[in-house]
């Protein structure tokens, strides 16, 4: 087996550090970018008396430079409280942090891959969403600092490996929950957790109706390392996500219910530009992949509500 050296920016992150595990685990030599604007320490701690795993405080938006064979950049708040918290930093971490990875990857000669999102669809007027629908997004929206900047992340991929033939691979991944969520995210998942853990009220936005299809992180990060070691012309852009769809109140219930929690359901006015369906079209990740989600809603939430007990 030979052992790949292997860069992870956001890698102290919630998805960034099960991936650091994964790769780890593979064998490979991984080297994690964080700059703990959301990244915690906590979630690689366990990994720091590998002599296989190095960790580096470092920023995407400068440059960096190092010897790798295949980079992940996963760097850039994900959840909207964190993300429009500092709009203008969100936006120059996707478009910056993609130019410099990008320049690095072209340097070196590198495979790289772009985490982006299913946020690319906006508030989609097709459904479910497939990879070749171009969305429906407010580029001046409280969200497009992260639905934008993602965006562009793509169309620079997109151009650095056309222009440059830089190894590209863009993964669209859709809402992910699991161990080491940020308590105060602001994520649906995680929020409900922590309320009903609690035993506080769990706050629904709008009527509840809002769909959402949740992924187990262990799914998505398998799906990531499919997608990096596919055949060399499939480039993405790729959806990673589950297509089960629940409304957001029968998730309210099923956490409530799973924790045996006294929590009542409140209702809040939705927010803004709050997508009313999601649900990825995965046709295109079984074929090209032949992957497709192994964890269930029920087995995945079990899972996180242990995490959040020990924590909270």
């Amino acid at each position: 087996m030979i052992r790949k050296k292997v860069l992870v920016t956001g890698g102290a992150g919630f998805v960034g550090s099960h991936l650091c595990d994964r790769l780890l685990k593979e064998g490979n030599e991984v080297v994690c970018l964080d700059n703990y604007f959301t990244g915690q320490k906590q979630n690689i701690v366990h990994l720091l008396n590998n002599p296989y795993f190095e960790l580096i405080r470092h920023d995407v938006t400068m440059p960096f430079f190092i010897e790798v064979d295949e980079i992940y950049n996963l760097a850039c708040p994900a959840s909207p409280v964190h993300y429009q918290y500092n709009a203008i930093k969100t936006i120059k971490t996707s478009v910056m942090g993609a130019v410099n990875m990008l320049g690095l990857a072209k340097r070196i000669r590198a495979r790289i891959l772009q985490a982006s999102t299913s946020e690319v669809y906006g508030d989609p007027q097709v459904h479910p969403q497939v990879e070749t629908y171009w969305g429906h997004v407010n580029p001046i929206g409280d969200r497009a600092c992260y639905d934008e900047g993602k965006r562009a992340a793509e169309t620079l991929f997109v151009n650095y490996h056309k222009q440059n033939n830089v190894k590209i691979k863009i993964v669209r991944i859709f809402n992910t929950y699991g161990p080491r969520m940020h308590p105060n995210d602001g994520r649906v998942v995680s929020n409900f957790i922590v309320q009903a853990l609690q035993n506080k009220d769990i706050t629904v936005y709008g009527d509840g109706q809002q769909t959402r299809s949740f992924q187990y992180v262990d799914d998505l990060v398998e799906g990531m390392i499919r997608l990096m070691a596919s055949r060399e012309d499939f480039t993405g852009p790729v959806n990673i996500g589950n297509p089960n769809e629940f409304t957001i109140l029968e998730l309210a219930e099923k956490v409530i219910k799973l924790t045996g929690s006294k929590s009542k359901i409140v209702r809040m006015p939705l927010p803004a530009n709050d997508p009313m369906q999601r649900r990825p079209d995965i046709t295109l990740a079984k074929k090209e992949l032949d992957w497709q989600p192994g964890i269930q809603l029920n087995e995945g939430l079990m899972k996180t509500i242990d995490y959040f007990r020990s924590v909270i």
